[in-house]
């Protein structure tokens, strides 16, 4: 009789396009030297904008990884996606003919779908009227053409889910993929989120009072603020067995993941959810606490965010949680994209055995409490065997991944 038992789902590829760099590995070592990829905006007129700082991707260009889409025809937040999945199935030492032989798709997490295709349109609209607009970029405006542009580059035939649960969307994206993979409902997933710096998004935040003035700067007494960021993030995923088989490089393994929704508040997070959320990831992977080596925090910068999380993060933890950090204070906050940034990055630290650092920061604030470990400004090496990966969203949508190394 065959195996019936879930199988366990593996890392092998990874793919990355961000404002730190338009590979993982450029990314990684960004990261680990704690390098700023924030700058003023130039996608969109920052006129009128008090606060204009923001985390694009200079000279993205999709050419350089795609092969079969045309870029005329597809939002950006689609080509970043389609330009890191590509990436990460080269990665993973996968030939993109045999891989469109088999069961596999993508899941993609996003906030704002294609933005930039809402910008422009608006912007006809008011100018001429409803008329006036153009077809070609209406086609370009359904967010599900984000995983769409995945699987359409890379000639895939399974599920193409565009996951739409804003700042967790990749972890809820990895942990569906993982599931497919491990049910054998798939062979291989490529897991992850992308969206685009625009003008309305930016202007949201601004109206939330939520933008920083010019850096993000996490745990720090005078944080004031996110920093709007764009970037496409992917994982190829498939089973262990078939990783083992062909030889593959991995990267970590996907333990678990966990999922609440607080339902109490628009933009408020609340701490007894998260905390929750945290013990289901825990329950999920079969680990203890005390297993888990580092935290890569959601980490915004924003005082209400990093209170909270820290929080939440002491009622599972107790007063000696392991290392936090936040690599939103480097990238800025890619939304959609951001906990599948945070999941290659706890890859590459499970990989290369390193704490990523929190950039920018001064002076711990003190009402986060005694003993916090944020890995301020430099990255420290350390083996990473059990890394948590967080992810929360306005809505009160949760999302926690659990990634391990192989053992």
């Amino acid at each position: 009789m065959p195996d019936l038992g879930p199988r366990r789902v593996v890392v092998t590829g990874l793919g990355a396009v961000s404002s730190l760099g338009k590979d993982a590995e450029t990314l990684a070592a960004a990261v680990r030297e704690g390098r700023n990829g924030v700058s003023p905006a130039r996608s969109f007129d920052t006129t009128g904008f008090p606060r204009i700082m923001a985390g694009e991707v200079p000279d993205f260009d999709p050419r350089a990884s795609l092969r079969t889409l045309d870029p005329e025809r597809w939002g950006r937040s689609g080509l970043l996606a389609a330009s890191a999945a590509a990436q990460a199935v080269e990665d993973a030492g996968l030939d993109r003919a045999e891989l469109a032989r088999t069961r596999a798709g993508s899941a993609m997490g996003t906030t704002s779908g294609e933005a930039p295709v809402v910008d422009r349109l608006t912007q006809q609209w008011l100018a001429e009227g409803l008329k006036s607009l153009d077809p070609g970029l209406v086609t370009q405006l359904p967010a599900g053409r984000i995983a769409a542009a995945v699987n359409t580059e890379l000639g895939l035939t399974g599920e193409a889910q565009t996951i739409p649960t804003a700042c967790s969307a990749s972890n809820y994206a990895i942990g569906y993929a993982a599931d497919l993979v491990s049910t054998g409902e798939a062979d291989y997933m490529l897991a992850g989120g992308a969206d685009s710096v625009n003008r309305y998004t930016h202007a949201g935040f601004l109206r939330l009072g939520a933008l920083a003035a010019e850096l993000c700067r996490p745990f720090d007494k005078d944080r004031d603020g996110i920093i709007t960021a764009e970037g496409g993030v992917a994982l190829l995923l498939e089973p262990l067995d078939r990783a083992e088989a062909r030889g593959a490089r991995i990267y970590a393994e996907v333990l678990g993941y966990g999922l609440s929704c607080d339902a109490k508040h628009m933009v408020h997070p609340d701490p007894g959810s998260v905390a929750e959320c945290v013990r289901r990831a825990h329950r999920s992977a079969g680990i203890e606490p005390g297993q888990v080596d580092y935290i890569c925090a959601h980490g915004t910068g924003t005082p209400t965010n990093d209170l909270t999380e820290v929080a939440a993060v002491r009622e599972v933890f107790g007063e000696r949680p392991p290392p936090i950090s936040s690599v939103k204070s480097m990238l800025g906050h890619t939304m959609g994209a951001a906990s599948g940034f945070g999941a290659l990055i706890c890859c590459k630290a499970i990989q290369q055995g390193f704490l990523p650092p929190t950039a920018n920061l001064r002076e711990i604030d003190e009402a986060l409490g005694p003993g916090l470990d944020p890995v301020p400004n430099k990255a420290r090496s350390a083996e990473v065997r059990i890394a948590q990966n967080h992810g929360f969203a306005f809505g009160g949508n949760n999302a926690i991944t659990i990634l391990g190394k192989v053992s």
